[in-house]
């Protein structure tokens, strides 16, 4: 048997805002209003995606009670919490809008960021189970942090719905030289999924699929000799998003901005012999047969662009 899931198709693509000098005007012209009013201008070796809009932004409520890290959303630290948005194309609103909603909520204490997700899924899918396994070969779910929003020393994690992790450290994005540091663990990294279906099983159609994260601040410290943020030539480019340093293993003050963004990835798949495979490989014709959806529109199919994250601010709220 060999069927396929068909996928969205590509809407034609839409100029927003052109690369180079008029597209740092419109960065600033952007950056006037809201929370984005405390994002550092590009450099002029650094222009905007060709498609650029307005990062999101989202107010992460202290919780009086820290979530018990179970993989389902009934805790009163998330019933406090409002939504995300819905996850949109990674490149932008003019793309065409997923088929299967995703959504997050963010919480956090003196001691941990905790995250939320919840994901429709028709066909449940995750083979990979050895933790660091390249996860979004598969469909996944991604966090993406940066303290101080100064696009240098940023983490990232992944997660399936086996609950297999996937985490690393960057000192700089990839266009910047920058190479993922595999080997870097979030020590005391707690994380747990829970399914609405049945996993690898195309025989029914499942309903989705829940995401639930603990990651101590203490864990968000660069390995030793592996940061970028003490070299000057890179600190001097972009200013910290809160306007000060992050102190690496610490946590956020209430009102204090971070950058951060969620992505899912999402692959069309075949049926053959009765289980899930990929519909399509990448290729020279074809660099991305997946989708990757995104809480904050990087412009372009690429997540390593810190700067077009969204902002999360930190606030006491009146979390249970």
């Amino acid at each position: 048997m060999h069927n396929r899931f068909p996928s969205p198709r590509r809407a034609p693509r839409r100029l927003i805002a052109t690369v180079g000098l008029w597209a740092v005007g419109s960065w600033a012209g952007f950056a006037s209003a809201g929370p984005a009013a405390s994002l550092a201008a590009q450099g002029p070796d650094r222009p905007l995606p060709e498609q650029f809009s307005a990062p999101r932004s989202y107010d992460a409520p202290r919780a009086g009670s820290p979530p018990a890290i179970d993989g389902v959303l009934d805790d009163a630290a998330w019933e406090a919490a409002p939504w995300t948005g819905s996850f949109i194309d990674i490149r932008g609103e003019d793309w065409p809008t997923p088929q299967w909603d995703t959504r997050a909520k963010i919480v956090w204490d003196e001691d941990h960021l905790y995250v939320a997700a919840q994901l429709e899924e028709p066909h449940l899918w995750a083979t990979l189970a050895d933790r660091d396994a390249i996860l979004y070969r598969e469909h996944d779910f991604e966090v993406f942090i940066d303290p101080d929003g100064d696009a240098l020393d940023y983490y990232e994690l992944e997660i399936n719905a086996l609950g297999t992790e996937f985490d690393l450290f960057l000192p700089r994005p990839y266009n910047r030289r920058g190479r993922a540091n595999v080997g870097w663990d979030m020590v005391g990294l707690r994380t747990a999924v829970a399914l609405d279906g049945t996993l690898n099983d195309p025989s029914d159609e499942d309903r989705g699929w829940t995401v639930e994260i603990a990651i101590p601040w203490s864990a968000l410290r660069p390995p030793e000799g592996g940061s970028a943020a003490d070299d000057p030539r890179e600190t001097d480019r972009y200013a910290p998003v809160g306007g000060g340093r992050h102190m690496p293993g610490t946590g956020p003050r209430a009102g204090d901005e971070w950058r951060i963004n969620f992505s899912r990835v999402q692959w069309p798949v075949d049926v053959v012999d009765g289980g899930y495979r990929r519909a399509e490989l990448p290729s020279r014709e074809n660099r991305h047969p997946e989708h990757n959806w995104v809480w904050s529109p990087q412009g372009e199919i690429n997540m390593h662009i810190p700067e077009m994250w969204g902002i999360v601010r930190f606030i006491d709220g009146a979390g249970p």
